[in-house]
């Protein structure tokens, strides 16, 4: 708890499922992500979008998921990092994550906010060639939101184009390292939501000899991911630690989604 993994999304869907089945109702995957979705706003407070419920539904062995958070459109796209000698860590810095208490409702409101002074009906709608007008018409702080969004939607949609290349290797490993970093470097820098912690942890994998790493889930504290050859699992691990002792670091796997198991 508190890691920033979505555990109470995967708390939520697999109880949502086993209620559904108890009763002998057919919940489709999307309508279990709403539902589950709807319980975290309405009920915890927390005006989340539908990520971590779509992955905890749709997820499957093997793959990542491009997912369309406005039309609920799923692509899987293979991601065998075993087979391309790579692995990703989990490194939970263990610093309490908390998006009821944090800043999360405060960067979802700005974000929304900047939309409409923009005219459009979210940031997706924007492209980098908008972030010209968007810096003349917005304060520095609403700009900077802007610009986290516009940059880190092209770098998923770049990094989703490598994986559609192949397995992650040569000159696709490091642009796919390099996503990732940049990532971290935007949601510090423009989003301002990492900690001094999950920097500390990024740099410390980095230096070590990770092709890539940024911090995951809302911010405020929890987990980071790096990406790393099997071969330097073992230095990076060490560096970490030497870093952050309190910290845990375990490899993720992405595997099924929640489904009935007996």
């Amino acid at each position: 708890m508190g890691g920033g993994l979505s555990s109470s999304a995967a708390l939520e869907c697999s109880t949502g499922l086993a209620l559904a089945g108890l009763a002998g109702a057919n919940l489709p995957p999307a309508d279990l992500a709403r539902l589950t979705q709807y319980a975290e706003n309405a009920y915890a407070g927390i005006p989340c979008g539908p990520l971590d419920q779509l992955s905890s539904t749709y997820g499957e062995d093997g793959s990542v998921l491009f997912i369309d958070t406005r039309s609920f459109e799923i692509s899987p796209h293979p991601f065998n990092l075993t087979e391309a000698q790579l692995t990703l860590l989990v490194i939970d810095t263990k610093v309490s994550h908390d998006l009821g208490e944090s800043g999360y409702p405060a960067r979802r409101a700005s974000c929304e906010k900047a939309a409409a002074a923009l005219g459009v009906r979210a940031l997706r709608d924007l492209t980098a060639a908008d972030l010209p007008r968007a810096e003349a018409e917005l304060d520095e702080v609403s700009f900077r939101r802007v610009r986290h969004v516009v940059t880190e939607d092209e770098r998923v949609e770049r990094f989703v184009s490598l994986l559609t290349q192949g397995n992650l290797a040569g000159a696709r490993l490091r642009s796919a390292g390099e996503l990732l970093t940049a990532s971290h470097a935007s949601l510090r820098d423009d989003f301002e939501v990492s900690c001094a912690e999950l920097d500390l942890v990024v740099e410390a994998a980095l230096r070590a000899g990770a092709h890539g790493a940024r911090m995951t889930g809302g911010g405020f504290g929890g987990s980071a991911i790096a990406l790393v050859s099997l071969d330097r699992v073992s230095p990076v691990t060490e560096s970490v630690l030497a870093a952050l002792p309190q910290a845990e670091i375990f490899q993720a796997v992405a595997a099924r989604g929640a489904h009935r198991v007996s």
